[in-house]
């Protein structure tokens, strides 16, 4: 990931239609922001569930307020 900032941690709070989650950002600059994110193809290529309460590793978007969960922690 070198163009890329590294992944922030996140708690999903909420799942919304079309595999997208609303997700409160962990400690750090942006720590207490909710951001809506998507689930990554590598993601939805294999199958991997996201729910309510986990904690996952989400890529911001520098130009938007969409995140896109990369990881499952």
């Amino acid at each position: 990931m070198s163009a890329q900032e590294d992944p922030v941690r996140a708690i999903v709070r909420e799942a919304l239609p079309n595999t997208m989650f609303r997700v409160e950002l962990a400690s750090g600059n942006n720590g207490g922001n909710i951001i809506v994110a998507y689930l990554a193809g590598k993601m939805r290529l294999h199958r991997i569930k996201v729910l309510i309460g986990d904690t996952v590793e989400v890529l911001i978007d520098p130009y938007g307020g969409k995140g896109r969960i990369v990881r499952r922690v």
